[in-house]
């Protein structure tokens, strides 16, 4: 989004919504910062490669969920981050938050004047950075090969020059858990050093991520006790135990004022203090402000888009944003929550930007098809009903698995309704794959469809079938749907349902997709795996025809 089109859409929005929250312990501070390091450490996860315009558009996100800081990169690291600063610096205007440059201290036995990491800091031009220091005697001695005097000024000597050149300085202290159990006196004299030079936030990270919630709480309210107000202290935790999100939750027990993490919890080794759950817990369940008023709501989306922007299916399991968050099953559940929603749900889902689900199978009955249908907002007569049902038990038990498959679900409901979709209709596919001399494996589909009464047929070539097929659609409807350019595969999966018929075994390919706002799945069984990858691509792209706006 522009500059001009973030002014003019706030123009047109009401006056925030107050978030309602419940009553606060009186030992927790009233809000808490929430500070972003996706573009960073999250960025430093197997399998994610972002770039430049990946990081502005997750940053432009960021401001729109209204996080108070967002850690961009290191300046000077690599070209990408270079780029990205300065194209930030024109490009993007922040409504609600703050861009940090990340770095480290002066090397040993250094000097600020001349070191090129901070100079680079500078460059970036951010009003506030952070850097990286050394808080555990074993690290400054063993890692960087130097006295724990000198671990102490390079510290102090860094954040001197930065705060001297007019920026907000946050010093992260690397090991900070580990330092402070195996030394305790010089990890909190390098807090002291960046404290007493200028820096406005102390950050406790638990670099290898192997402390546990009661020892955070412990030091953590050890060092905000010691520091009374003169700075403020956040926390930064890494997963290794599964406990980042609890330790960050100890953290603000003990004092902390801002609390560090990722997206979706992404990050190195097994991710970072994931901010989908850490957010609506100390708002929802704690009584602490995160976000400014009304940006709760944005939770879920944000959520998936910066997943689509990495390019990693979403966790449909998790908390507060997973797509079975508040998805129901059971029949006693969907009964109850008939009457009262809040007999099976935590939390109201919508206040995270998320809804109720009801999940469907062959074993539901009239009353959860029924809820079903209303959740999505088709009325469903009598023998509608029925005919849902008759359908569901006689395709599940050909292989289908509709609890998997919401986009289909709800395709076959609208159908029982009388529904028609107006997009195309199929005629007839072909699929080709030819082993070239290389012994790369070419793909080619040809698909004849019928759109507003005129027959078109095209060419599509791919990464196997299901991308030729694909491709091939695109190119026959593409130019009367643009909303088609929205829609993007997840996920393919395929499973052999009865192994004993060998290759004639009938399949099942499952299909998940996005259109950046919302997530679906489609299914298809044959024992033609191309046909069931048909089916469940169709529904796919039909669902997303049928929800993706121009």
């Amino acid at each position: 989004m522009s500059p001009d089109q973030k002014a003019q859409a706030k123009a047109h929005v009401d006056e925030p919504v107050v978030d309602d929250l419940p009553a606060r312990d009186p030992g927790l501070p009233e809000s808490v910062e929430i500070y972003d390091t996706t573009l960073r450490d999250g960025a430093q996860l197997e399998g994610i490669s972002l770039t430049v315009d990946d990081k502005l558009r997750i940053a432009d996100e960021l401001d729109e969920l209204g996080v108070h800081f967002i850690e961009g990169g290191w300046p000077g690291a690599n070209p990408k981050d270079v780029e990205f600063f300065e194209r930030a610096g024109r490009e993007l205007r922040f409504e609600r938050s703050t861009l940090v440059a990340f770095g480290s201290t002066r090397r040993p036995r250094g000097k600020v004047d001349d070191d090129p990491t901070l100079r680079n800091l500078l460059d970036a031009r951010t009003s506030a950075v952070c850097i990286v220091g050394k808080s555990s005697d074993f690290h400054v001695t063993e890692t960087l090969k130097t006295t724990l005097d000198e671990g102490e000024a390079m510290v102090s000597d860094s954040v001197r020059f930065l705060h001297a050149a007019g920026v907000r300085v946050l010093f992260d202290a690397e090991h900070f858990f580990d330092g402070w159990k195996h030394n305790p006196e010089f990890a909190l004299r390098v807090l002291e050093a960046a404290a007493e030079e200028g820096a406005e936030t102390l950050v406790l990270c638990d670099t290898n991520g192997g402390s546990l919630p009661h020892e955070v709480e412990h030091v953590v309210r050890e060092i905000t006790r010691h520091f009374r107000d003169d700075v403020k202290v956040a926390v930064h935790l890494h997963d290794d135990t599964g406990c980042g999100v609890a330790n960050a939750l100890a953290g603000v027990r003990g004092g902390a004022v801002q609390v560090q993490g990722t997206i979706n919890g992404y990050g190195e080794r097994t991710g970072n203090c994931n901010l989908t759950t850490i957010i609506p817990n100390l708002t929802l369940k704690m009584g602490v402000r995160t976000l400014p008023d009304g940006r709760l709501t944005r939770l879920t989306s944000a959520s998936n888009r910066i997943a689509e922007i990495v390019n990693f299916t979403p966790d449909p399991q998790a908390p507060y944003v997973g797509s079975s968050a508040f998805a129901h099953k059971a029949g006693l559940h969907v009964s109850a929550i008939a009457r009262r929603k809040d007999a099976y749900e935590h939390v109201d889902p919508e206040s995270v930007g998320n809804g109720t689900r009801f999940v469907v199978s062959e074993m539901a009955g009239k009353a959860t098809i029924d809820l079903k249908a209303k959740e999505i907002g088709i009325d469903l007569d009598g023998p509608a009903l029925t005919s849902v049902i008759d359908e569901l038990k006689r395709l599940e038990h050909e292989g289908y698995h509709f609890e998997a498959a919401d986009g289909s679900l709800e395709l076959l409901m609208r159908r029982a309704a009388g529904w028609t979709h107006p997009f195309f209709s199929l005629e007839s596919y072909r699929v080709i794959v030819a082993e070239g001399e290389d012994l790369r494996h070419d793909t080619e589909a040809i698909v004849k469809l019928v759109v507003d009464g005129e027959r078109i047929g095209r060419i599509g070539e791919g990464n196997g079938p299901v991308n030729a097929l694909d491709a091939a659609v695109r190119a026959a409807i593409g130019a009367k749907y643009p909303q088609l350019s929205k829609v993007h595969l997840t996920d393919f999966k395929v499973r052999v349902l009865d192994t004993a018929k060998g290759t004639g075994a009938v399949t099942r390919v499952l299909i998940d997709s996005t259109n950046g706002r919302r997530s679906w799945s489609t299914i298809g069984v044959s024992e033609n795996i191309i046909q069931a990858a048909w089916q469940a691509l169709e529904d796919s792209l039909v669902y997303g025809l049928l929800h993706t706006a121009e």
